[in-house]
């Protein structure tokens, strides 16, 4: 059975799973700065007025370098409002949106996202 292009186009779209990889849509903003089986650590920078494309992190780890204010708009249209102080640090689930700085002060932030869980990443 066929389908509409438009409905084909509309249904990948809307479904969040096909987000693509914060490094991948966002290279400029994004850097790789360790990896392994068990973590990848990025390094975030941004500035003022900034506004990444739609992206996904599996659940990871956030620690704030310095203070910032950001809007994080998920793909059903809620906007979260977030602000951190330098040292800040915050747990999160796996999450696709887009984020934008709104505040005056750039973005600088390490990422630890999660790839797998277990005894094999606890040792050393």
């Amino acid at each position: 059975m066929r389908y509409p292009a438009s409905i084909t186009i509309g249904l990948l779209a809307a479904m969040p799973a096909f987000a693509q990889d914060a490094v991948q849509t966002d290279g400029d903003k994004y850097k790789v700065i360790l990896e392994n089986e068990c973590v990848r650590v990025l390094d975030y920078r941004d500035n003022p007025g900034e506004k990444t494309h739609q992206h996904r992190h599996p659940p990871f780890v956030l620690y704030a370098l310095g203070p910032f204010k950001r809007t994080l708009t998920l793909p059903d249209g809620k906007v979260l409002a977030r602000e951190f102080k330098a040292g800040d640090v915050m747990w999160s689930d796996a999450q696709t949106h887009i984020g934008e700085n709104v505040g005056q002060t750039p973005t600088h932030v390490v990422i630890v996202e999660m790839k797998r869980a277990g005894a094999e990443c606890a040792k050393p």
